[in-house]
């Protein structure tokens, strides 16, 4: 079994945040039971999103804030946006407030 450091690659700036390519992402999420967070606006999630994720709008900070801290630390936490920018911000934010392993899906829905 190939070990997280080999299939994962890390941000410079965070050993907690591991950025995903599509096919990744893919195989991390899919009929699993995840945290998975789609950080867009309601109006692009409604729009289409990947099955089994939560809408928590980056830019309603005080909701988006709120409901984070529902979330288990402990867990592994997935997260995306449209195109990775709102996403990076999100796992910056959800590893100051402790959050031990996020990963991030590079590109964002765009690519999904």
């Amino acid at each position: 079994m190939l070990s997280l450091k080999n299939l994962f690659s890390k941000t410079s700036q965070n050993d907690s945040i591991h950025v995903l390519n599509k096919s990744d992402f893919q195989v991390a999420v899919k009929g699993k039971n995840i945290q998975l967070i789609d950080v867009r606006t309601p109006s692009e999630f409604q729009g289409g999103h990947i099955s089994g994720a939560v809408n928590l709008n980056l830019f309603d900070n005080i909701t988006f804030q709120k409901e984070v801290k529902k979330l288990d630390k402990e867990k592994s936490l997935y997260v995306y946006c449209q195109s990775g920018g709102r996403s990076k911000k999100a796992s910056n934010i959800l590893s100051k407030m402790g959050f031990k392993t996020i990963f991030d899906l590079k590109g964002g829905y765009s690519k999904w």
